[in-house]
């Protein structure tokens, strides 16, 4: 399961990658664009907030993957091994509640707007932009299930944040 998962998300990590270099695209034709030909492109402050909110989900997942979301590390690495499996053990489940609350109503979030399209953008349906919810909400819970697999059968993960013992 680890070799499926880390093949995910470095398939992933090069997605965030083209996402940050069409974002980084975008916003540079809107600024040459608006102050050197003084001709404002009325797309591309819409189309830049889609690729932010889209890289930001997608490297939420890497982050989730390596361990990097927020915690309190230098409390827990001050307990007992078992203490800090059971402290880990309650905040796997606590990430997993909210990926599925990501997922699911993100989900119907993605099926309400049907096919609704975007204000500047009439060809991007907003469900398409709204899709990226169930899809990072899935793969952060794929993760996840994983580790907290790794947890209850004591068999640590790599990378930073994992118990110890």
């Amino acid at each position: 399961m680890e070799k499926y998962l880390r093949r995910i998300v470095a398939l992933v990590e090069w997605w965030a990658i083209c996402l940050l270099a069409g974002l980084v695209v975008v916003v540079c034709l809107g600024v040459f664009f608006r102050y050197v030909l003084n001709a404002s492109l009325v797309w591309y402050d819409e189309f830049a907030s889609y690729l932010l909110v889209w890289l930001t989900f997608f490297g939420s997942v890497v982050a989730v993957y390596h361990h990097r979301h927020i915690g309190f590390e230098l409390m827990v690495e001050g307990l007992a091994p078992q203490a800090r499996r059971a402290v880990d053990l309650v905040a796997e489940i606590a990430v997993l509640g909210f990926q599925f609350v990501l997922f699911y109503y993100g989900w119907i979030l993605t099926e309400r707007m049907g096919d609704e399209t975007t204000i500047s953008l009439p060809w991007v349906k907003v469900s398409w932009v709204t899709s990226v919810l169930p899809v990072t909400g899935a793969l952060m819970l794929l993760i996840s299930l994983a580790r907290l697999a790794d947890i209850v059968s004591r068999r640590p993960r790599g990378g930073h944040g994992t118990w110890s013992g």
